[in-house]
């Protein structure tokens, strides 16, 4: 099944944030039933991995009101309406760690949650980091935290990683720096 058999009757925005759109759409499937689908527009996020001279990941933990948890995860926000996904990755290398880098590389793109949301994560990798300063968003407050990749893999693998856009940012690295993409 590709999708097109699937009808778009009617489609309703509910809810208009400043960080998402709430929509409910009325879908004819293939068999004629028409189903209500409720979703999330979002306008994407992106995220990187960040690696220092010695070969460490640089990790940020920070409150996330989903969990109502600190999270360990790799640096990552929003994209402006039009944003460019790169251009996301490297102003919040810059504002949740305090680097720059002129090697960041694209690494594995993720939709993050796609039965309810329309968010796609574009995670990329960079090298090569110069110290600046943090610029914080006036709602983080964050720990900077320094693992090896093979410390970050074992706490995926033990559930210790819950974030998933972080988890294929590991698994994925993982894999580049074993040869394999």
């Amino acid at each position: 099944m590709s999708g097109n058999e699937y009808k778009k009757l009617d489609h309703r925005l509910v809810y208009k944030g400043h960080i998402v759109d709430f929509y409910e759409d009325d879908i004819m499937l293939e068999n004629g039933n028409v189903v209500h689908w409720d979703y999330v527009s979002h306008n994407g996020a992106a995220a990187v991995l960040p690696v220092d001279g010695d070969g460490n990941i640089i990790m940020v933990r920070q409150y996330r009101i989903g969990t109502g948890t600190m999270l360990l995860e790799i640096p990552a926000g929003g994209m402006k309406p039009g944003e460019d996904p790169y251009e996301c990755a490297v102003r919040e290398l810059e504002e949740e760690t305090g680097y720059m880098s002129d090697n960041v590389k694209h690494l594995i793109d993720v939709n993050s949650a796609p039965a309810y949301t329309s968010e796609t994560v574009y995670i990329y990798y960079a090298e090569g980091l110069k110290k600046t300063n943090t610029n914080y968003d006036e709602d983080e407050i964050i720990e900077i935290e320094t693992y090896t990749l093979s410390e970050l893999v074992s706490m995926v693998m033990a559930g210790e990683i819950t974030d998933s856009k972080t988890i294929a940012a590991i698994l994925a690295y993982n894999q580049l720096k074993n040869g394999q993409k």
